[in-house]
């Protein structure tokens, strides 16, 4: 039977987690002809959800959006003329809707899921048929849930810009347990590079090797990390590629570790912002190339997809797992840091 309720989170203001609505009585989101209705089973949280209710978000989004990019679940039902999915197909969503392939244009970049267009936290949504993927066939949804932001960034690090897309024998510094940071350890493992990783304490240090960091860096006792990274990299001459998370705060120490021509990805600021950060001469100085990766493309998204079913990685999530109704704690427990690996939500 047609659902003819929908529960949902909306965004009300800026003025903190406080900012987010539940609703048990929404409407239905109504179908074009190529939308896709989603009967979403998971989610996954990423910073950008929880700055947003904050207020502290740079690319501005809607008023009373949904939030939430990250989602997977099942076709309920197709417009009239959907020809890339059928009802009963396991999806999953892109993040930028009108990314499908090449760079992001002034017009794809504002078609963010959770931002300008209404997000997966909630139990039904309509998405255009373009803006989805099918899910992996080796993962279930709770795993699948974790690839639309975290997943694709951490792919677009390593693989986005083609002329230097990571090899076997690169050698990779990843920073932290966050999402993207472990989706880069595993990605690059698969390669056949060499991982060298940043974290806080001796139980995410553990983690890490596990996953199979070779080396791990306390970078709460060791200040200067990146000049160890660099001395840990083969011949001591720098690291390939930096999935750069901590933004001012942390881009100097990937400056020392950065090998002449190396690559650095920037795609966060977790660690805060400061006026004292290096200058524009620091890439020259160091010859290397400095980037910014905002997700990924459709293309990616399905080219990582094919990836993770033929190696079989298994996304890392947090053992805790949140109720839709009790997302404002899930926002709190992973503001808190509470998390390792992906937070995830359950929604039917």
């Amino acid at each position: 039977m047609a659902p003819t309720t929908n529960s949902q989170w909306s965004i009300e203001g800026t003025e903190g987690f406080e900012s987010l609505k539940f609703s048990k009585d929404a409407s239905i989101p109504k179908l074009g002809e190529r939308d896709v209705l989603v009967h979403f089973h998971y989610a996954s949280l990423n910073y950008r959800d929880l700055i947003m209710p904050m207020g502290k978000y740079p690319f501005g989004f809607r008023s009373s959006v949904v939030p939430g990019s990250d989602g997977s679940g099942t076709v309920e039902e197709v417009g009239s003329g959907v020809t890339r999915f059928k009802k009963g197909d396991k999806v999953l969503t892109l993040f930028n809707q009108g990314h499908l392939a090449g760079s992001l244009t002034p017009v794809t970049l504002m078609t963010g899921v959770g931002g300008n267009i209404d997000g997966t936290l909630r139990r039904y949504g309509a998405f255009d048929e373009q803006g989805l993927v099918f899910m992996p066939e080796s993962l279930n949804f709770q795993q699948a849930s974790t690839l639309t932001c975290a997943g694709v960034t951490a792919w677009n690090c390593l693989y986005g810009l083609t002329s230097a897309a990571l090899k076997p024998g690169d050698t990779v510094l990843t920073q932290g347990t966050g999402g993207v940071s472990i989706f880069g350890v595993q990605f690059a493992k698969a390669a056949g590079a060499h991982v060298i990783a940043t974290t806080s304490s001796d139980a995410k240090a553990e983690a890490l090797k596990k996953l199979g960091a070779d080396h791990v860096i306390n970078y709460k006792t060791d200040e200067n990390w990146g000049e160890t990274a660099k001395k840990l990299s083969p011949g001591g001459l720098g690291v390939n590629h930096i999935i750069e998370v901590g933004g001012p705060k942390t881009i100097k120490q990937s400056f020392n570790a950065i090998k002449i021509d190396g690559v650095i990805t920037i795609i966060g600021f977790l660690g805060g912002h400061t006026r004292d950060q290096p200058s524009f001469l620091e890439v020259l100085q160091h010859s290397c190339v400095v980037r910014s990766g905002l997700v990924g493309s459709r293309l990616q998204f399905e080219e990582m997809n094919r990836a993770i079913d033929a190696t079989g990685i298994k996304p890392v999530v947090d053992e805790k797992v949140f109720e839709l109704e009790d997302l404002k704690e899930a926002y709190q427990y992973m503001w808190d840091q509470k998390h390792l690996g992906k937070l995830t939500v359950k929604i039917d």
